[in-house]
């Protein structure tokens, strides 16, 4: 009885503590906002995103942390992630379930904030990209090599081809290689056609003199003026004798047309072409400090002509050696500093007649390569570092005067062949390759961020 009565004690206890216990409380009530919020806003997480050094960011603050920082390093301690960061689904989850409406709240926020959405897109554009090459990495280095052995192969059958062909001694005339004092009474006379059809009226007496290189280089003023040659008008004087003086200083024709200027001077023709495509500004600068007479002025007036066709024709050499007008500075120095590929897409519009093709390889290049220029001036813009412009243009500055200088040093040892390719490549194969960059630009601009 003694045991049943302290039985019954011990229940009575027990009854009576569980009646004055209070109810357990939810596991949410343990849980603070701050083991939840965002190191970066300091808010509830949204779409948590777990970095590789285990700290966990909102997707959108790290976007924009990623934008404005161009690193791929955690913004807390620094250290760089491997890979692309992913969605913490399980912590997403919970989040979303415990802080819904807040959630949801913030959520509303940032779709109707465009630069957040931007920041968003680029950064998973980012990824996607980053998967992409790696998934062509993973394929082996022997798709690349092939690719460019394919690629130089090509090229070297182009200039074999190009050389070898039938029509490739017509693309330039001998004259350009051939001195003066050896031309014979035929080449002078077309010496004297190519100097424009006004030039056919003192074709007879020039043929019945027969007159040849030795003679050429003899006539002056006085002799032009007199018997049997009365060449009476003063335009045409001044043209043939403008002419003769050129070809006196330079002892052979001057160059007529793109492949008679690379075949008389091969190695400026390829820095041309190359530091015109890279960088014109730069280009033009040097020809204006060191070829002002030979290239920099013919550039200049046929780009931003102030003569009408019909005034040039007489004379074009003759025209292309006058100072430019104040008008013809304005209109050059505006296209320089805002659109210089169009200096160079309107001089090979001017000859369009004499190089059909290459002309219009060159016009579609000098287009790619304006908008190229365009998108990266826009990434400075959008990016916000139109500060390091000035850092940026130094860079390409001493990037460009270094490769000037090495290329002077070692043009002497490169074979003509290796040129050639280099030259044939650079004209028509490089516009092929700006269409995939400008492709690439155009369809996901904010990838190009970093």
């Amino acid at each position: 009885m003694e045991w049943d009565s302290s039985d019954d004690g011990l229940d009575a206890f027990m009854s009576s503590q569980e009646s004055e216990s209070p109810e357990p409380t939810p596991t949410t009530s343990k849980i603070s906002e701050h083991e939840f919020s965002c190191h970066c806003c300091y808010d509830i997480l949204v779409n948590p995103t777990t970095l590789t050094c285990g700290h966990n960011f909102c997707r959108h603050c790290l976007a924009l942390w990623w934008e404005s920082s161009h690193k791929n390093e955690c913004p807390e301690c620094r250290e760089k992630w491997e890979g692309f960061p992913k969605i913490n689904i399980l912590l997403r989850d919970a989040t979303n379930k415990l802080f819904s409406s807040v959630v949801q709240q913030r959520r509303t926020e940032i779709q109707a904030n465009p630069k957040i959405s931007r920041s968003l897109l680029a950064f998973q554009r980012y990824g996607d990209n980053l998967g992409r090459s790696k998934t062509k990495r993973s394929k082996g280095a022997g798709i690349f090599f092939s690719g460019v052995l394919t690629a130089l192969s090509c090229v070297a059958v182009m200039v074999l081809v190009y050389h070898w062909s039938a029509g490739v001694d017509e693309r330039h005339d001998p004259l350009i290689s051939k001195p003066v004092s050896r031309w014979t009474p035929e080449e002078v006379l077309s010496w004297l056609d190519q100097l424009g059809p006004w030039a056919h009226l003192y074709r007879e007496p020039f043929q019945q003199e027969n007159v040849n290189g030795r003679l050429l280089l003899m006539l002056g003023e006085e002799e032009l003026l007199k018997p049997p040659y009365n060449i009476g008008n003063q335009a045409h004087q001044r043209a043939i004798l403008a002419e003769l003086n050129r070809i006196k200083l330079l002892g052979v024709k001057p160059p007529q047309n793109l492949w008679e200027y690379k075949e008389a001077n091969a190695g400026k023709s390829l820095f041309l072409l190359y530091a015109l495509k890279r960088s014109p500004r730069l280009t033009l600068f040097y020809l204006y400090l060191f070829d002002y007479t030979e290239t920099f002025l013919p550039f200049l007036h046929t780009c931003c002509p102030a003569l009408t066709h019909a005034e040039r024709s007489e004379s074009i050499f003759l025209n292309t050696q006058l100072e430019p007008s104040l008008g013809q500075w304005t209109e050059f120095l505006i296209k320089y500093l805002l659109l210089p590929y169009q200096l160079i897409a309107e001089f090979a519009w001017d000859w369009l007649a004499v190089h059909y093709w290459t002309s219009r390889f060159v016009i579609v290049n000098t287009v790619l390569l304006s908008v190229l220029e365009g998108c990266a001036l826009w990434r400075l813009c959008v990016g916000a570092e139109i500060r390091s412009l000035p850092n940026k243009m130094w860079s390409h500055v001493w990037k460009m005067l270094s490769q000037g200088f090495a290329f002077a040093v070692l043009w002497p040892f490169i074979p003509q062949f290796v040129c050639n390719c280099l030259f044939y490549w650079a004209l028509y194969l490089s516009p092929i390759i700006n269409i995939d960059l400008v492709v690439r630009h155009l369809m996901h601009p904010e990838t190009q961020a970093l």
